[in-house]
């Protein structure tokens, strides 16, 4: 396994070896407005996490079986993580003490139905006093009812393959719902699920393998005939797979807005920032590969979409362009390009005609002035958008603190905070100055 953000990022170098036409950049260049610097009253500034990567010893996940089986892909295990399972009061305050006004988090299935069936109130007691502690510090917090990891027990009946698992998702979020939706602002069902079982096609053979290796190391420890966790590179029945979690999700949603009929329920997509350069381009088919069948789905169920953009792809007929030779790269060694942001969101918008969200966005990068470069040149670059009319109504930044990224463990740093892994203390980066200032004038 792998982080799926410097996947996407990383997969580019694999595509044709022509450089990017420059009369691209220019007519884009040419394209560019005045700026209004004023986002609207009640535009949500935020910070994003998810429970997996920063709470820590999430024994019960999926996850925490494929990080420990011997012969893993994953580099390390979550472990501790950043201890925000304790300490989430202290990151509340990193985000009240930003001058952001939201925060996205997310429930962690695991913890709340560890076993099938049965449900800890204590657990739920636990997201709910994070809630209470958003509202109390001014903070509308925005809930991902799943972000990725699912309990063992969900991964051991075959994860997202199974034919139940669309009621099991909707019944937990029936329950989570009934308990914590009356102060949430806003939900979504399910985090990035475009990628599953798609995301395998881009990616080295070597890598896929090595993934179902591992599921399959699990499946032998835990005596199942399939083990698929809720982040997996190799997916046995990709069609069956998706059409599960898109059930799950239709379900989810009915269950959440049963008990709380006016809470706004999206879900969130990854979506790059997709180009076209020559004659038969390449790019419509990749978004309606990657993208289009979630995007209608949202279209048709939810009242507004959350778009994840970390870069984009410039293709031809035959496939991705190379970045250009002087740009800025990540850690992974794609292009960083603040335009991508926006062109994501605007693709989004045109799909659904929804109200857009940017629930993460962010770079992977151990040299924070990277981020300070990064953070007002793709929020001018959205506010252009909105201003041609495109209803964005926030801003959420992956993430909040360092953490644990998936099959790379801590070695891939996305934070506005840096954390210590033995005192677990929080160290903010100069780019979270950069953000609060924004949010506090609520304007460039």
């Amino acid at each position: 396994m792998i982080d799926r953000r410097t996947l996407l990022t990383s997969v580019a170098a694999l595509g044709a070896s022509v450089a990017i036409a420059p009369g691209l950049a220019a007519a884009r260049a040419a394209k560019i407005k005045p700026l209004d610097p004023e986002f609207p009253e009640g535009f949500l500034w935020g910070a994003a996490t998810a429970a997996h990567q920063i709470e820590g010893n999430n024994l019960n996940a999926d996850l925490w079986v494929i990080e420990n089986v011997p012969g893993t892909i994953f580099a390390e295990r979550s472990g501790d993580a950043a201890n925000s399972f304790e300490l989430w009061p202290v990151d509340l305050d990193l985000v009240k003490g930003m001058g952001l006004n939201s925060y996205r988090f997310s429930l962690e299935w695991a913890r709340i139905e560890p076993d099938e069936g049965h449900f800890s109130n204590a657990m739920l007691d636990h997201y709910k006093a994070m809630i209470e502690g958003c509202r109390a510090r001014g903070l509308k917090p925005v809930v991902t009812f799943n972000h990725f990891t699912t309990p063992r027990w969900f991964a051991a009946k075959g994860g997202w393959h199974n034919p139940e698992s669309p009621a099991l998702f909707a019944r937990f979020c029936d329950r989570a719902a009934r308990h914590l939706a009356s102060g949430i602002e806003l939900a979504t069902t399910l985090n990035e699920p475009n990628l599953a079982g798609v995301i395998g096609e881009i990616l080295p053979p070597q890598l896929v393998a090595g993934d179902k290796a591992t599921q399959e190391a699990a499946a032998k420890q835990l005596g199942v005939p399939l083990y698929t966790p809720g982040v997996s590179l190799y997916i046995k029945d990709p069609k069956t797979y998706r059409a599960n979690m898109m059930e799950g999700h239709r379900r989810g949603l009915a269950a959440i807005k049963a008990v709380r009929p006016d809470l706004p329920v999206g879900v969130s997509l990854a979506m790059i920032d997709d180009q076209a350069v020559g004659r038969n381009s390449m790019r419509d088919q990749i978004r309606e590969r990657y993208y289009n069948e979630w995007l209608r789905l949202a279209r048709d169920t939810c009242e507004f979409v959350g778009v994840q953009n970390y870069e984009r792809k410039v293709w031809n007929d035959k496939g991705a362009l190379p970045p250009p030779a002087d740009a800025k790269r990540n850690t992974g060694g794609a292009e960083v390009w603040p335009g991508s942001l926006a062109g994501a969101v605007r693709y989004a918008y045109e799909v659904t005609k929804l109200p857009v969200y940017v629930t993460e966005h962010g770079v992977n990068s151990d040299d924070d002035a990277l981020r300070q470069w990064l953070i007002p040149a793709a929020l001018a670059d959205l506010k252009r958008a909105m201003d041609d009319g495109v209803p964005v109504r926030g801003y959420f930044h992956w993430s909040l603190i360092d953490n644990f990224e998936w099959g790379f463990g801590y070695h891939h740093r996305f934070g506005l905070h840096w954390f210590d892994r033995e005192t677990f203390k929080r160290t903010a980066k100069p780019s979270a100055e950069v953000l609060g200032s924004i949010a506090r004038r609520n304007s460039i």
